[in-house]
């Protein structure tokens, strides 16, 4: 169902947090010109985790409503309640996502039968394309390739973003879960490996930022053109690594701001980046663009 890149998009905010939809808007569009294969709406980088429910909903049906049909939108829809996930995965479906991407329950560290019942109890009650998200980094949760095939055989959960970073995971999955379920990397550093490897779909906040060069590249990886994907990954490496010099989204987001694209605004907890940080994003941004 989802191929090349998939933008993390960020959520750009005033000064006072509030959500900017007009560069929303003009973020969309930056994307779609620039060969965005597809868009995730409030995930982890559109700070899922500080926009109350009312907010999370809405910014997801702003962005369908501004793609327009023109490329697959998938709403980021996870929650660590069940119940939360399932009122937001509705409202997703309700405005016309393409698919939900659903990360573990966080912080609760529910054991794996407890994910599979989480995750089959939803995918019965909302029907829509669901992705799965593995990120144990962030949630203290790590879903077993095991856990994963028993949700595969569910009609409706049609893949995974698998962030743990390894590509051994990545390559587990694809051979336990078949070539009909999708298996997509969440880490951009191994990003270009992991679709030569097997997976199918980068889910990327580098693509922020390189949209362009991030579609080139994935799209290469596909095709199993591995001089054109690692000659462009090259270009991204620094990108790569300077998106994550401080807790994703911070990164990101400052380089629109410097970009031009977006207001500075950022919630707390999480701050703006450290100045000492300036000097090495652009220069990743440049390189990217080289």
């Amino acid at each position: 169902m989802f191929s090349g890149s998939m933008v993390a998009l960020v959520t750009p905010m005033c000064a006072d947090g509030s959500v900017d939809e007009v560069s929303l808007e003009a973020l969309v569009e930056f994307h779609i010109e620039n060969g965005t294969d597809s868009i995730l709406a409030v995930g982890t980088t559109g700070e899922s985790a500080t926009l109350d429910m009312d907010e999370h909903s809405d910014v997801i049906k702003k962005v369908v409503d501004y793609v327009d049909g023109r490329v697959p939108v998938i709403g980021g829809t996870g929650a660590n309640s069940t119940s939360e996930a399932l009122e937001l995965t509705k409202n997703a479906k309700e405005a016309g996502c393409d698919a939900c991407l659903l990360v573990t329950p966080y912080y609760n560290k529910p054991t794996q039968e407890g994910l599979y019942q989480h995750y089959k109890l939803i995918a019965q009650v909302v029907d829509i394309p669901q992705v799965l998200y593995n990120v144990p980094g962030r949630t203290a949760c790590d879903m077993q390739p095991e856990t994963v095939q028993r949700l595969s055989k569910i009609d409706n959960i049609v893949g995974i973003k698998e962030a743990s970073g390894s590509i051994e995971r990545i390559k587990k999955l694809a051979e336990l879960c078949g070539s009909e379920f999708g298996v997509f990397t969440g880490d951009d550093d191994i990003a270009c490996d992991a679709i030569l490897a097997g997976a199918s779909c980068a889910v990327s906040v580098t693509a922020n930022v390189a949209p362009k060069l991030m579609h080139e590249m994935t799209t290469a990886a596909v095709a199993k053109d591995e001089t054109t994907a690692r000659e462009a990954d090259s270009k991204l490496r620094g990108l790569h690594a300077a998106m994550f010099l401080e807790s994703n989204p911070i990164p990101a987001k400052w380089a629109l701001y410097d970009m031009g694209m977006i207001p500075e605004g950022i919630r707390l907890p999480l701050t703006p980046l450290s100045s000492e940080h300036f000097e090495a994003v652009r220069a990743a941004i440049k390189q990217a663009n080289s």
